[in-house]
C-alpha cells in the first residue's frame, strides 16, 4: 500500500462507490444522493471539469426519516458507525445528530445538514 499503487486503488476506490450511488440512486427507500460523480448531482458539471474523479464519500436521505437512518444504521453489516474523513474502513454515519450535533436544526439546515 505505497504510493506506487496509490493512483492503481484511487481509480478503484472512486469506481466502487461511483457503483454505491448508483445503486442507492434507484434504490425505493432513498430519496436523494449526493455524489459528485452522479449526473443529478446539482455541480455535476463543475466537478467534472475540476476532478479526474469523484471521490468516495457519499451522501443520501431516505425516505422515512430520521427513523429510517437509525434503523440503517444499526442494522449495516459492511460500515462501522464511526466519524471520519479518512479512515481506511468503510464508515456510515449522520451528520445531525454527530459531527453537527452541537449546532441548532436552523444553524445546520443552513449549511445543508437535515435531519433526514
Amino acid at each position: 500500500r505505497g504510493m506506487k499503487t496509490l493512483p492503481l486503488r484511487m481509480e478503484k476506490h472512486c469506481a466502487n462507490a461511483m457503483q454505491v450511488a448508483e445503486f442507492l440512486e434507484k434504490h425505493p427507500a432513498v430519496d436523494k444522493v449526493y455524489y459528485p460523480g452522479l449526473k443529478s448531482f446539482p455541480q455535476y458539471e463543475l466537478a467534472k471539469r475540476q476532478m479526474k474523479l469523484a471521490g468516495a464519500m457519499i451522501a443520501f436521505e431516505l425516505k422515512g426519516g430520521v427513523a429510517e437512518g437509525k434503523k440503517l444504521m444499526n442494522n449495516v453489516k459492511l460500515c462501522s458507525l464511526a466519524v471520519s474523513l479518512g479512515d481506511t474502513e468503510t464508515l456510515i454515519q449522520h451528520p445531525a445528530s454527530m459531527t453537527h450535533s452541537p449546532y441548532s436544526k436552523e444553524e445546520r439546515e443552513a449549511g445543508g445538514i437535515r435531519d433526514s
